[in-house]
């Protein structure tokens, strides 16, 4: 008989902290989950032990009993994915998978958080084989757990047939009070509750402690009341050491996941920090401090333990291995998916394809078409409406691309003619995701490591701010997301400060393996999308125009513009370089001809991503830039970023203050942004 939500809570009381070994018939499969987060965080005199030691019977249970995984091929496409959103528990994962058999041995446990190890001091996705995202922000891993169950959601209703469920996985997460103190667990769980994420189940670490001690004196909500009203299923609380609670809990979490009216679960688990510690468990003292010499071996005394430090025996070890269930489980799906590729031969491919990561075969050709074309017909637009004419070419050849904007569709562009929304029960390519920026970016997170999509977001760039952690994630681990940021400066005008960048697309590009691109035409615009859609290795944002802007540039110029800075106009005899870029770069071509009828030759170079030709050789940059030629920059941003490529010779125009409401032409001539005032720094260099 399965037991009800209700049944479970009435069952459940707070664990004591105290006599652990109580009713123990000795040392169980949780407890070499406890010892080997304790032994490496004393090992490495530095780390969280004490959540490890409070979920270890959570773990157990979800690991050994429903985690669908394969030790063996920790990419295998239809696995359930585990997220540790509360990251500094890094440990507790680590344990997992060297016990489970991942290619984790236990020399890496006992080099926890040292350099170059396998074990850094928080989960790192491609460092460790078996982690699945990047944790250690708290609540990200949460959000990036709903992008993981969005991508299983669309795949299965893009690619299961009758009888054929190719896609057919949970997502589970472990989290504690941090994540859900953090403000994002409300963005992304109020979505995941109004999509009905049927198949994401969380489970609650509830130990009432964090760093500071007792949470009570400042986190006192009805968590479950809460996501009760974001429209979670909530189980519990239930006691989170009873396994056979945890097991219940779980059973009825995945029975409800493929019911019509199947919701996200969330499993309030009750446990003790440190739980098995006979003197610290239950206080703040273990949450992020090693328990000491002398409470490990009354931990091991208290357990039972007689093994030696990162010692597990035998029986233990044997229930952990996960080799035989894994490799089962992943030979089912195999069976299932060559029968599927029977049925369904366009259909696999394009999975298998779209799983890999790869483009479509031709995709190089068809792009270079779609720019040319592209180009042929550019006018007179906002950079963000030719980001929307890109797409329109481009987004018909990438079934993965997965767009969508936080509540500003109509201003971010980022539809296209072959757009279709997505909603609850309406699978599509592009969703409004409310205004909710910083879940949005890292949902993008969870869904490109999921695999399946290439998730493009937009928002105003002043906006970025919200969601730059997530970004910021997002370069961390080579993610291919794209980020679509609109009114990139003063030149949307009337909206004020508030609203106008000075600083964004500076103090972006400053961070390190996120290419940012701000175009000047159409053409420039198409090179960045297909660029950063080619880009395996990281993110990408584009930083476009609300104003129209001409055009600057002809299909020749596809190529250079590629390599993210280019000579766009020069002369045989030029005295100096005018660096120019996105809404400025006619600015820029405009000194150059105040600047002829002086009689002074300048050359132009427009620099779309900086990045980007930061990356190229060095006879490159030097061919473009010449040491020799004083240089001056032209950016609506603020000036200090272009000392790099002027030097301290040389001289920027740009804005250092926050902006003011009005039009933007009058913006431009009040802060000083015209073609007359860089003519006057390159006169002034020239001396």
């Amino acid at each position: 008989m399965t037991s009800s939500p209700q049944t479970l809570a009435a069952a459940a009381s707070h664990p004591a902290a105290s006599h652990p070994a109580a009713g123990r018939a000795g040392p169980t499969a949780a407890d070499a989950l406890r010892l080997l987060a304790a032994d490496a965080v004393e090992r490495a005199r530095s780390g969280h032990p004490g959540a490890p030691m409070g979920m270890a019977e959570m773990a157990t249970v979800l690991w050994t009993r429903h985690l669908r995984h394969n030790p063996a091929d920790p990419h295998w496409p239809d696995r359930d994915r585990f997220v540790l959103s509360n990251g500094h528990a890094s440990m507790l994962l680590y344990a997992l998978l060297h016990l489970s058999g991942y290619d984790l041995p236990v020399e890496e446990l006992q080099r926890f958080r040292q350099l170059h190890s396998r074990t850094p001091g928080h989960p790192e996705v491609g460092i460790t084989p078996g982690v699945e995202t990047t944790t250690g922000p708290l609540g990200q891993g949460l959000a990036n757990a709903v992008g993981m169950a969005l991508a299983e959601k669309l795949l299965a209703a893009e690619f299961n047939r009758p009888g054929h469920p190719v896609v057919d996985h949970f997502t589970y997460t472990f989290l504690g009070d941090g994540c859900l103190m953090e403000g994002i667990s409300h963005e992304v769980c109020s979505l995941a509750g109004t999509l009905r994420l049927s198949r994401l189940v969380a489970l609650y670490d509830d130990n009432g402690i964090s760093i500071d001690g007792a949470v009570e004196g400042w986190f006192t909500d009805d968590t479950p009341a809460r996501f009760r009203a974001y429209g979670w299923q909530v189980i519990g609380p239930i006691d989170g050491h009873d396994s056979q609670a945890i097991d219940a809990a779980l059973t009825l979490a995945r029975a409800q996941a493929d019911s019509p009216e199947g919701r996200p679960t969330l499993i309030v688990c009750r446990t003790v920090i440190g739980k098995g510690a006979p003197n610290k468990a239950g206080g703040h003292d273990v949450h992020g401090a090693p328990l000491g010499a002398g409470e490990i071996a009354a931990l091991r005394e208290a357990l039972g333990w007689t093994w030696a430090p990162f010692e597990v025996p035998p029986v233990l070890r044997e229930q952990w291995d996960g080799h035989a269930r894994g490799a089962g489980l992943q030979q089912q799906w195999q069976t299932r998916l060559a029968d599927y590729r029977r049925e369904h031969p366009a259909l696999a491919a394009e999975f298998e394809r779209r799983m890999a990561g790869d483009l479509p075969e031709g995709i190089d050709a068809r792009l270079a078409q779609a720019l040319a074309t592209l180009a042929g017909a550019a006018g007179t637009v906002a950079t963000r409406k030719a980001s929307q004419l890109s797409l329109d070419a481009i987004a018909p050849m990438l079934p993965e691309l997965f767009g969508g904007s936080a509540d500003l569709t109509g201003s971010n562009l980022t539809d296209w003619k072959g757009s279709r929304v997505a909603r609850r029960d309406q699978p599509g390519n592009h969703m409004s995701w409310g205004v909710r920026e910083f879940g949005m970016a890292a949902a993008l997170n969870g869904m490109a490591l999921h695999g399946g999509f290439i998730p493009y977001g937009g928002t105003f760039l002043t906006f970025s701010d919200y969601s730059r952690n997530a970004i910021r994630m997002a370069a961390l681990m080579k993610l291919r997301v794209i980020h679509v940021f609109t009114h990139d400066s003063i030149g949307l005008g009337e909206d004020g400060p508030t609203h106008q960048s000075v600083e964004h697309v500076p103090s972006l590009r400053l961070m390190p393996n996120l290419d940012v691109w701000r175009p000047a035409d159409t053409l420039e615009t198409a090179v960045a999308w297909a660029q950063s859609l080619q880009r395996r290795d990281g993110p990408s944002a584009l930083a476009l125009s609300r104003q129209a802007l001409p055009v600057m540039t002809s299909p020749a110029h596809a190529g250079s513009i590629a390599r993210g800075g280019y000579v766009l106009a020069d002369a045989p005899d030029a005295r100096a370089v005018i660096i120019g870029t996105g809404s400025e770069l006619h600015l820029a071509m405009q000194a150059r001809e105040l600047l002829a009828a002086e009689g002074i030759a300048v050359r132009v170079v427009s620099m779309p991503a900086t990045t980007v030709f930061d990356r190229q050789p060095a006879d490159y940059i030097d061919a473009v830039l010449p040491i020799a030629l004083p240089a001056v920059a032209v950016e609506a941003a603020h000036p200090d970023f272009w000392r790099k490529y002027v030097g301290r010779q040389g001289a920027v125009v740009g804005i250092a203050t926050y902006g003011e409401s009005a039009p933007a032409p009058e913006l431009y001539r009040h802060f000083g942004i015209t073609a007359e005032r860089v003519a006057q720094a390159v006169r002034s260099l020239l001396g």
